[in-house]
């Protein structure tokens, strides 16, 4: 393909900018106008504009393409003939007769569907059309558009929690075409004053710190996770995915002083013997100042997690601080887990999780009513008087092929107001994990702070 330059020329001759004075839906003077429609017409540069989008893009992350109706319709179609992704199409409205569908396609719930758009200005359009396409348990984590007009709509679906991919912005292609004589100094000028006086106005919403958690917190759990972050200056929760004591131990001993938490699987340990493998574990926790984080995702009725907490060769009452649990089983389910806190899993990282948005309202529900319940694991933002555990964390933000989604430190601070990272492959399958853990202990910490500066959100 030619310059990304050059392909924004092409697409230029077919009209899809005017430059004069145009009232807008929303009764503002615009000294621009931008039409993308025009690009269905050449197939060509349709064809083209797929590529460009798709190169931004983590594929393995999509299941599904969605494009806005109507004009990013045609431009969702050839991102699916280009990249094999299925298409699904959402109406403006749904029929009146017939299956009175909204959303038409075939798709599966617990999909992760990709939004495609052709303008973004202040993100209304989006923030209308999530809601529908999840209605239907389906995910939506990130949107590709062609063109920002830089009037704030990026930033406010960015502070709702989505990535959003631009190909231009108004900025950029205003500086080509002053650059090729088809704008002049004043007309871009113009451009710049319209847009530094028509931002979307914002009110400001910030994010309690873990000094205001630990003053409002009951529970004994939540004050130590969070004195102990504030202690160490980390926000990091190591997961130990390994299989034998030694490397369970070994990996304990590199990771523990930068961590708060220790993740297990201890299920996974096939050599397991509570002496050999419990009691030093413990000393070394006490020591390097780390609590223990079982995650074993109970799931069942209250009477058998009771037992499986409680009883067997793990003895998980006897050692874990913390421990996750699904909420499938209901409110009393948790009864059981009295002298410990429990993590709710309302929402996973993997490709395809059945975890949809009307479980996560659900599990929400019973996790914030709970006294034995402490926080949540979820892709999303939930309540703030629960601790939000992240998973999936890595400073790659991509997949890994089987399934697994990853959120860099950076996003998931900023935009879900996130406070532990979960690490797991990012550290032990590194060569060095005690560096990796520093590095990941850096990155959380920096992003927890900057995560406290005030954000933007539509008012």
């Amino acid at each position: 393909m030619e310059s990304k330059k050059e392909f924004f020329l092409e697409c230029y001759k077919l009209g899809i900018i005017k430059f004069g004075r145009f009232t807008l839906k929303s009764g503002i003077e615009s000294p621009f106008y931008v039409d993308l429609r025009p690009l269905a017409s050449d197939p060509k540069i349709l064809k083209n504009l797929a590529n460009y989008l798709l190169e931004m893009l983590p594929l393995d992350n999509f299941d599904l393409i969605c494009g806005v109706p109507y004009a990013a319709l045609p431009m969702a179609t050839a991102m699916s003939l280009e990249s094999y992704i299925p298409l699904i199409i959402k109406r403006k409205e749904a029929k009146s007769y017939g299956t009175k569908k909204l959303i038409e396609g075939i798709y599966q719930k617990g999909q992760n569907c990709l939004l495609v758009e052709d303008v973004i200005t202040s993100g209304k359009s989006l923030l209308e059309t999530i809601p529908e396409i999840e209605q239907e348990d389906l995910k939506v984590s990130d949107i590709v558009v062609v063109l920002d007009r830089e009037q704030g709509g990026k930033q406010l679906l960015e502070s709702k929690g989505y990535r959003v991919h631009t190909l231009f912005n108004i900025t950029e292609v205003c500086g080509v075409l002053q650059e090729t004589g088809e704008l002049s100094d004043e007309e871009v000028k113009r451009i710049q004053d319209f847009l530094q006086g028509n931002h979307i106005q914002f009110e400001e919403e910030t994010r309690a710190s873990y000094e205001q958690k630990l003053s409002n917190t009951q529970h004994s759990v939540s004050k130590k996770l969070l004195e102990t972050a504030l202690a160490k200056k980390s926000n990091l929760i190591a997961s130990a995915d390994v299989t034998t004591t030694q490397e369970l131990l070994t990996f304990a001993e590199k990771v523990g002083p930068h961590i708060i938490a220790l993740k297990t699987h201890i299920d996974i340990i096939s050599d397991f013997e509570y002496e050999k493998t419990i009691t030093p574990l413990k000393e070394i926790a006490a020591r390097h100042q780390f609590l223990l984080m079982e995650d074993r995702k109970f799931a069942d009725i209250g009477n058998t997690q009771e037992l499986q907490f409680t009883s067997g060769v793990f003895k998980i009452t006897d050692w874990a601080d913390f421990v996750t649990s699904q909420v499938i089983g209901g409110f009393e389910s948790l009864d059981c887990f009295k002298n410990v806190g429990v993590v709710a899993i309302v929402g996973m990282s993997s490709k395809g999780t059945l975890t949809t948005a009307s479980y996560r309202e659900e599990a929400l529900k019973v996790a914030v009513s709970h006294p034995n319940v402490i926080g949540g694991v979820s892709q999303n933002k939930i309540p703030e008087d629960l601790l939000l555990f992240t998973p999936g964390v890595n400073l790659a933000d991509s997949g890994d092929g089987k399934g697994q989604q990853y959120n860099t430190p950076e996003h998931v601070f900023k935009t879900l107001h996130t406070d532990f990272i979960i690490v797991g492959r990012g550290i032990y399958k590194s060569e060095d994990p005690a560096a990796a853990a520093v590095t990941y202990k850096n990155e959380g910490w920096n992003a927890y702070i900057n995560s406290l500066e005030k954000k933007a959100i539509q008012n």
